[in-house]
This record gives structure tokens, C-alpha cells and sequence, in this order.
């Protein structure tokens, strides 16, 4: 007899065996791609989140800034600037309205007269109102 023609008892056939290796792979990369994206998203929120606040301030320095004896230049840069805040609160909102309205007769017009001392202290109210 050939020990090819020996029968083995003992020995047992391939038995498969599930390897969930490949699904743990593929959660422990989708944690820590979710992670990534996190930390990327508040990045970027706290970024533009500063961003934004910086032109607000810029855009606050740019109203304290404005000469108002140069009363046609002033308005136009009041209503261009100060619209921005307008929208923050129905408080801010109506209080620039009223600047609009005064600042009307310093528009649109060849020569104007300088502005009064009625329409600059709205004008320090409202600045006075602004929050940045």
C-alpha cells in the first residue's frame, strides 16, 4: 500500500471561517471620516463666523470714521453702511428708516447744505445702537 491510498480519520476538511475584519476596516475609517468632517465643518463655521464679525467691525470703524461735514458724501456712506445693521433687530431697523428720511434732502442734489445738528444726533444714536 502507497501512503497515498491511506485513509486519515482524524483529520478533519476546511471548515470557512468569517473574517469580519473588512466590515471593522471600513467603520473605524467611516468614524474617523465622520470626525474629520466635523472638526472641518467647525473650522470652517468658526472661520467665516470671524470673518463675518471682522467686516462688521470694519464696517462699524467705516461709520464712526465718516466726515460729516462733507454732507452729500456722508449720506450716501451712512446709507451704504448703515444698511447693513439695519436688518439685526426691528429696533435698529426703524431707527435707520428715520435716518433714511433725514438724510434725503442731502441726496440726490447738486449743492446741499451742511448737515444739521438734529440729523447727526440720530445718526450717534444709531451708532450708539449697533452691536458687533
Amino acid at each position: 500500500m502507497r501512503s497515498d491510498d491511506i485513509p486519515l480519520h482524524d483529520i478533519k476538511p476546511l471548515v470557512e471561517i468569517h473574517d469580519y475584519t473588512p466590515y471593522y476596516l471600513a467603520a473605524a475609517a467611516a468614524v474617523v471620516l465622520f470626525f474629520l468632517l466635523l472638526v472641518l465643518y467647525l473650522l470652517i463655521h468658526r472661520y467665516l463666523g470671524e470673518r463675518r464679525e471682522n467686516t462688521r467691525r470694519a464696517c462699524r470703524r467705516a461709520l464712526e470714521a465718516i466726515d460729516l461735514d462733507d454732507a452729500k458724501q456722508a449720506a450716501y456712506a451712512i446709507s451704504r453702511l448703515g444698511r447693513r445693521f439695519a436688518e439685526d433687530s426691528p429696533r435698529l431697523q426703524e431707527a435707520f428708516e428715520n435716518l433714511e428720511r433725514r438724510l434725503e434732502p442731502y441726496k440726490f442734489r447738486k449743492t446741499v447744505p451742511p448737515i444739521d445738528e438734529e440729523t447727526r444726533a440720530y445718526f450717534r444714536i444709531y451708532l450708539g445702537m449697533i452691536d458687533v
